[in-house]
């Protein structure tokens, strides 16, 4: 089996090594991953410049490059420039990411679009996360990767990317695993204005999550907020099917 790693935070960042050590022996492992930080870059690609991208080497990995472009760039030519040498990729792993992609954060995560740029190229696809930026312990989040990994290939949809996320605990204060809905992930949002003296105004965005109550532990955000770890199908297909119907009862063509 082929697997391509994939992440947000660079190919530098801890969570994408400690990716590879957990699915060394699974397969023979390819890196595709930018060359700095893109966190929540959404599903953006590069189109009006190109992508630079640079063979290197990374521990544990057949092959590995370093690109200038966003997460959904990265497995999208990575598996192009792969199947010119040959090779077929048959999974694509993102992560390990330094945070938690819950609910409607999904939209915004460069980890869960380069799950989903996956399955747009027809390959089965995951995205795996620790709940903090401050990552403690990426052990779980091993221990659920490579058993995905051993479990699922081969019965997953194309159609769909499973969604990680772990608690940053140690195995043994996680309560168990959840397969959970999307929520909402709402924030206390502040943009914090910088004084440069430049004569620009400029912002910075800081936000701290929103503790939900009285809400079932069948959505990610809440079974996260009590110490479980969560996995969500993801559905490419944003269309909303009952909505079609009721639309033509609108005569918005008249």
């Amino acid at each position: 089996m082929n697997i391509l790693l994939a992440n947000d935070d660079g190919i530098d960042a801890r969570g994408i090594h400690e990716l590879a050590d957990a699915l060394k022996g699974l397969g023979d492992l390819y890196i595709s991953a930018p060359d700095s930080q893109r966190s929540a870059s959404g599903h953006g690609i590069t189109v009006s410049q190109p992508i630079t991208v640079t063979e290197t080497t990374f521990p544990g990995a057949t092959g590995a490059f370093r690109m200038s472009g966003t997460p959904a760039d990265c497995v999208k030519l990575g598996v192009k420039l792969l199947q010119k040498e040959g090779i077929k990729i048959d999974m694509v792993f993102s992560g390990i990411n330094h945070g938690g992609n819950l609910g409607t954060d999904t939209l915004y995560s460069g980890t869960v679009s380069a799950a989903l740029e996956g399955t747009i190229c027809g390959i089965q696809s995951v995205a795996v996360s620790v709940n903090s930026h401050e990552v403690k312990t990426f052990e779980y989040a091993k221990i659920l990767a490579r058993r995905t990994c051993e479990n699922v290939a081969g019965k997953l949809s194309t159609d769909i990317a499973l969604n990680i996320n772990v608690p940053n605990l140690p195995p043994e204060e996680v309560k168990g695993i959840k397969y959970a809905r999307l929520g909402n992930r709402e924030y206390k949002e502040f943009f914090s204005p910088i004084e440069e003296g430049s004569g620009y105004a400029k912002y910075r965005y800081t936000g701290d999550p929103v503790i939900y109550e009285g809400l079932p532990d069948t959505i990610d955000v809440i079974a996260m907020q009590d110490g479980y770890a969560t996995i969500t199908p993801l559905h490419r297909d944003l269309t909303d099917y009952n909505l079609l119907k009721e639309m033509e009862k609108w005569r918005i063509e008249k």
